[in-house]
C-alpha cells in the first residue's frame, strides 16, 4: 500500500526547470481570435517565429514557466506573416481569456491590461511584476508581446493577464472557455 501511494505522489511527473531552445513544450490557445498555436522555448525569429510559433523568452530574458509558483510567463509570437499568431491581440479587453495546454494542465489567464506601444528595448514589460501592467504584487502573470503597428517592427505591443484557473487534466475536463468556442 505504502508502495502504491508513492507511485501517486509521482504522477504526473515534476515538470522540467529548464527546457532546450526549440523545444516546443505547449499549446497557446485564444478563443476570442480563433487560435491554437504550439510554444517552444525561445524567441530567436528564424528558428522559432518565423516557423509560426510562438516563443517562450529564455536566455538573457528568461521568464518564468506556467506550472512555476509565480512569475510572468512572457511569450512572443509574429504579428504579421509566419502564421501571425498574435495578429489580432490588440483586440483582447480585461476579462477574456488566453489558456495554455501543458503535459499535465491547462492554465487559464483572464486579460487585465494592454500597453499599446513601447520601444523594443523596454525589456521591463516581460519583468516578474511589470511595472506598467497594473500588477504590484508577485503572482502567476502572462505577457504575450508583438511588433505594433501592424507590417512594422518599429515598437512593440505588451498584453497582461493574470492565472484565474490551473486544471489538471486528470480531471478529465477541460477549461469553459476551450468548451465554447
Amino acid at each position: 500500500m505504502e508502495q502504491r501511494a508513492r507511485r501517486r505522489l509521482q504522477y504526473p511527473p515534476p515538470y522540467p526547470g529548464s527546457i532546450a531552445v526549440g523545444t516546443r513544450f505547449a499549446i497557446i490557445y485564444i478563443p476570442k481570435l480563433d487560435v491554437e498555436t504550439p510554444i517552444a522555448e525561445g524567441v530567436d525569429k528564424t528558428t522559432i517565429l518565423d516557423n509560426g510559433l510562438v516563443g517562450h523568452y529564455t536566455g538573457a530574458q528568461e521568464t518564468a514557466f506556467p506550472w512555476d509558483s509565480t512569475g510572468n510567463f512572457a511569450l512572443a509570437g509574429h504579428r504579421n506573416t509566419h502564421g501571425e499568431p498574435f495578429r489580432y491581440i490588440n483586440k483582447l479587453v480585461p476579462g477574456d481569456q488566453v489558456i495554455v495546454e501543458t503535459a499535465y494542465d491547462y492554465y487559464t489567464y483572464t486579460i487585465t491590461s494592454t500597453l499599446p506601444q513601447t520601444s523594443p528595448s523596454n525589456v521591463s514589460v516581460i519583468a516578474p511584476i511589470p511595472p506598467q501592467s497594473g500588477f504590484t504584487a508577485p503572482g502567476r502573470y502572462i505577457t504575450l508581446t508583438t511588433c505594433t503597428p501592424e507590417f512594422t517592427s518599429t515598437y512593440r505591443m505588451a498584453v497582461w493577464g493574470k492565472l484565474t484557473q490551473d486544471l489538471p487534466k486528470s480531471s478529465g475536463r477541460k477549461p469553459q472557455a476551450l468548451l465554447n468556442g
